[in-house]
């Protein structure tokens, strides 16, 4: 499998370490570098994806049952350039008090986190765009940050069907009026797995965030 190159800098996505499990935002480390999340309803494939994107087998927790991620995992690929785990959505068969606390882990990360530069929607390939999905990717667009939509399983559809239905979505995409992008996905056969690298790798290029305590004291020092 071929490096990603940025400026002559590669991304080693396979170096990404597990680095924290966070109940809330209030939790996690500094927000500033880059960051981008992954999120879908809990049966979308969302630790699968991961690992296939780090070439690691258990970096991220899979299970046959879903809804098993209740805490914002963080992975560090190198200083300042992370991957986030959320939160599942929507399926899994917890208690509602459960549910209720790590949905609001969910939306408290993608209204706060200044670090937050593009988001993965990850979602079953035969049940797309749920309205869920669909809340979440329109508020990233109002928000200007880009949105990966990886139709995943794609391996469970045949040809026609599967760029048909990529095809569906698309269309359906261009309601959003922002930057939405929709591939078709497969962990298991790796289908898409360079272009996903290819889009992660310059949103790690864009400018990254800056810890507002430094910004501060900076603002300070400079009125001094």
């Amino acid at each position: 499998m071929r490096d990603i190159k940025l400026d002559n800098k590669k991304i080693h996505f396979e170096n990404a370490a597990f680095r924290i499990s966070a109940p809330d935002i209030s939790h996690l480390t500094d927000d500033s570098g880059i960051e981008i999340a992954f999120a879908g309803r809990s049966n979308a494939g969302k630790s699968s994806a991961l690992n296939a994107l780090t070439r690691q087998k258990s970096l991220a927790r899979t299970s046959k049952t879903p809804g098993r991620t209740q805490l914002i995992n963080v992975f560090e690929i190198e200083e300042g350039k992370r991957l986030i785990d959320l939160p599942g959505y929507g399926f899994a068969k917890v208690p509602y008090e459960v549910k209720k606390k790590w949905q609001k882990a969910l939306g408290e990360y993608l209204q706060k986190r200044k670090s937050l530069k593009g988001i993965v929607v990850l979602m079953d390939i035969r049940h797309p765009l749920k309205d869920l999905d669909k809340q979440l990717i329109q508020w990233a667009v109002d928000s200007s940050i880009p949105v990966l939509a990886l139709l995943t399983k794609s391996d469970k559809l045949k040809q026609g069907v599967r760029s048909k239905t990529v095809k569906e979505v698309q269309k359906a995409a261009e309601e959003f009026d922002g930057d939405v992008t929709v591939r078709p996905f497969s962990s298991l056969k790796h289908t898409g797995l360079d272009e996903v690298k290819n889009i992660m790798t310059e949103w790690f290029a864009q400018e990254p965030a800056v810890n507002e305590e430094v910004s501060e004291n900076e603002d300070e020092l400079a009125e001094d």
